[in-house]
C-alpha cells in the first residue's frame, strides 16, 4: 500500500476489472487493506498444496468438498471447494466440543487462514480461492461491535439454526467469514459465497458433498 498515488489508481482500476465485486457491493480497500492483485500474487505460492502444508495448512480433518446445495442452495450456485486451515490464524486449540470453536481475530488476506482448493481429475488440487474466518464470540470480546469487512463489504454472519436439518456453520461455532475468489473468476462476484465456476466432481472423498 506504499504506492504512489498514480500507480496505485492504476492498479485499483485493473483489479477492479479482473475481479469484479457481488452486485450492488462495493471493493475499495480501505487504509491498509491489500488490493485484489496484491492478495492474489502474495498467495500464490499456494498453487502448491505442498507449499501451504509446510506453512502449517492442514486439510479438513472431515474432508469435504463444500457445494451450495449442501446449504440448501441452488446446485446453480456451485462449490467452495475443500478447505485448507491454519489453526493458530483461528486460533483453534482444541478439537470441536460440540463444535469447532477459537479466539482468533485474524483478517489479513495477505496470509489468509483459509485456502480453498478445486479437486482435479488427475487426483491434484487447483487453488481457488481464499478465505478469512473469525468466531463471532471473539471478535466480540475484542471490544467489536460490527461484523468485520474487507473492501467495504462486511463478512458474511454464519450460525447454525437448529430448527433446521442443514448445518449452517459447517459445525463450527458462530463466526463471520469472507471468500475472496482470486484464483478462479466468479461471474457471481469475487466475495460471493460459492463459485459456479468450481466443482466438487472429481472429490473421491466425502460422498454427501461429491456432487456439483
Amino acid at each position: 500500500m506504499h504506492m504512489k498515488n498514480t500507480v496505485m489508481i492504476t492498479a485499483t482500476v485493473a483489479a477492479f476489472a479482473i475481479f469484479p465485486a457481488q452486485a450492488g457491493e462495493t471493493a475499495t480497500p480501505a487504509p491498509g487493506e491489500p488490493t485484489l492483485q496484491e492478495v492474489r500474487e502474495a498467495t500464490l505460492r499456494f498453487a502448491d498444496v505442498n507449499v501451504a502444508l509446510a506453512e502449517g495448512y492442514i486439510r479438513d480433518p472431515g474432508d469435504h468438498c463444500e457445494v451450495a446445495t449442501m446449504m440448501g442452495r441452488p446446485e446453480a450456485e456451485g462449490a467452495m471447494g475443500i478447505h485448507y486451515f491454519r489453526p493458530d490464524l483461528l486460533g483453534i486449540s482444541a478439537p470441536p466440543n460440540p463444535r469447532v470453536d477459537g479466539n482468533g481475530t485474524h483478517t489479513d488476506f495477505r496470509q489468509p487462514a483459509v485456502l480453498l482448493y478445486e479437486p482435479q481429475e488427475d487426483g491434484s488440487l487447483a487453488l481457488i480461492g481464499v478465505e478469512n474466518l473469525v468466531f463471532k464470540a471473539a471478535w466480540e470480546a475484542a471490544g467489536n461491535t460490527e461484523p468485520p469487512r474487507f473492501h467495504g463489504v462486511p463478512y458474511d454472519r454464519m450460525e447454525d439454526d437448529p430448527s433446521t436439518a442443514l448445518d449452517e456453520a459447517h459445525n463450527f461455532a458462530p463466526h463471520y467469514d469472507r471468500h475472496v475468489w482470486v484464483h478462479r473468476d466468479n461471474p457471481n462476484g469475487v466475495f460471493a459465497p460459492f463459485n459456479p465456476m468450481a466443482t466438487c466432481a472429481h472429490h473421491q472423498g466425502h460422498a454427501d458433498h461429491a456432487s456439483n
